[in-house]
């Protein structure tokens, strides 16, 4: 029997978390290629179309990440992850090479584009919550909210470095590239392992016992950890999940609270400004958006800071203060412009660009990882691949209709008046959190299905 070489942590959490990259840059390349696009094929005076083209990855997306999740209970969390990085390519180059004034054609290859994207967002934070150890789930499922908005920027530095190519060349070429780290991906997969919780499930004890020697150096921490994991699945053995499962009882606290927050991150109206900061200044300051590619790089970088300030304070803080912090910050900076606005109707055009700035760094260390990271933990292990896929899939809904009615939004009325409306969401949501979920942080996964039993209990003794 040949020995085979032993698989490093920092591998697994790294290639577990690239799909990140992927599923950064492509939410994030059509910032900078919109503006060329547009001018390419006269889209100037139809924001339906720009809205449709924005925001066709995200309608793929919301497929993408129920039915991964629904597969992925099937076929491990391992194989979809692969499956996905070739339907990344695949989509990647059919958008570069639409012929022109396709409009179809482009909304098409976005949609399938989006199937990647929404398994990735999915399937990465279930793989990481999985392999990480409790003590340190917050930061390593973190890793997911650097990997997206480092590829976030990577779309913003490439589509940058490509503005003084003809038009036409510049948003093919931008479009298309986000083939290369899907191939990084493809590969790198290879050799990642099936997830411990997943072979357990499956009946592969080695194996898992194997993996799970990867990541954990204290024998005794994995034998306990597979005996846990054993005892949960032994209880839901009888339970085979389907759509009904998650609203029952014995779920429907901590798939309420899962999905809820993952909607609460899109409709608050995060990717407003990430998919039209070019034309938000343009709007703004009357300049050509075309040349407003600077400030997507501002943005990306405030993310990447943001996300490196979580992993540094993800499992010091409980999850619930900081999206409560977050979340009013948020609000406030949306709210703030249009009540400054009726007040010194001559204030500087750029005032909302610099609220916005704020909104993006307090969103960057708390919403916008803490999704993932709560998506990847608070689902019990028999509906996991379900929940996370449904969960997924209304983030989507959420990214989607953002994307698609902002421009038609900011064509009506003002976007200080816009920006307000997404600024009473964030304040809803910090409601949400208040009421409806659970604090998890140090919790194991295990645990966490607990509260939802207890939750269960109390409702039923009331």
């Amino acid at each position: 029997m040949i020995n085979e070489k032993k698989i490093s942590s920092g591998f697994i959490y790294f290639f577990g978390a690239f799909g990140g990259i992927l599923f950064g840059y492509d939410i994030g390349v059509m910032t900078g290629a919109l503006p060329f696009l547009q001018n390419d094929w006269n889209l100037q005076n139809n924001p339906s179309a720009i809205g449709w083209i924005t925001s066709s990855l995200m309608l793929g997306a919301i497929f993408g990440g129920a039915l991964a999740g629904q597969l992925s209970d099937r076929l491990g969390r391992r194989k979809m992850i692969l499956i996905s990085s070739i339907i990344f390519a695949v989509g990647s180059i059919l958008a570069g090479i639409a012929p022109h004034n396709g409009i179809l054609f482009m909304i098409a290859s976005r949609i399938i584009l989006g199937l990647a994207v929404g398994a990735a967002s999915a399937l990465v934070p279930a793989y990481m919550s999985e392999m990480a150890p409790a003590r340190l789930r917050g930061r390593l499922s973190g890793i997911n909210q650097t990997m997206i908005v480092s590829g976030m920027l990577l779309s913003y530095i490439v589509a940058f470095l490509l503005k003084d190519l003809p038009g036409t060349m510049a948003w093919r070429l931008m479009l298309s590239l986000a083939a290369v780290p899907a191939l990084i991906l493809f590969i790198g997969v290879l050799r990642l392992p099936e997830s411990p919780r997943f072979l357990i499930k499956n009946n592969k004890i080695d194996e898992a016992r194997k993996v799970l020697g990867y990541l954990r150096s204290d024998k005794k921490q994995i034998d306990s950890e597979i005996k846990q994991i054993q005892d949960t699945s032994k209880q839901e053995v009888n339970h085979k999940a389907s759509w009904g499962t998650l609203l029952s009882g014995k779920y429907r606290y901590l798939v309420i609270a899962g999905v809820g927050v993952a909607a609460f991150q899109q409709f608050q109206g995060a990717n407003a400004i990430f998919y039209y900061i070019p034309l938000i200044v343009e709007t703004a300051t009357g300049g050509a958006a075309s040349s407003a590619l600077m400030w997507p790089i501002i943005q990306g970088i405030i993310l990447v800071l943001g996300s490196l300030l979580f992993l540094v304070i993800a499992d010091k803080f409980k999850r619930r203060t900081l999206l409560t912090v977050g979340g009013t910050v948020m609000g406030l900076s949306f709210v703030l412009p249009a009540i400054l606005n009726l007040v010194i109707p001559n204030a500087s055009p750029m005032m909302i660009v610099a609220f916005l700035s704020i909104y993006v760094a307090f969103y960057s260390f708390t919403w916008a990882p803490l999704t993932w990271v709560i998506v990847g933990e608070i689902f019990p292990l028999v509906i996991r691949g379900r929940a996370s896929g449904l969960a997924s899939s209304f983030n989507w809904i959420g990214s989607f209709m953002v994307g698609l009615l902002f421009p038609i939004m900011t064509a009506s009325m003002a976007q200080e008046a816009v920006f307000a409306i997404f600024g009473a969401i964030c304040l809803l949501g910090v409601l949400f959190i208040r009421t409806s979920v659970p604090e998890t942080r140090g919790r194991t996964l295990e645990e966490i299905e607990q509260i939802g039993q207890s939750r269960q209990r109390k409702e039923k003794s009331a």
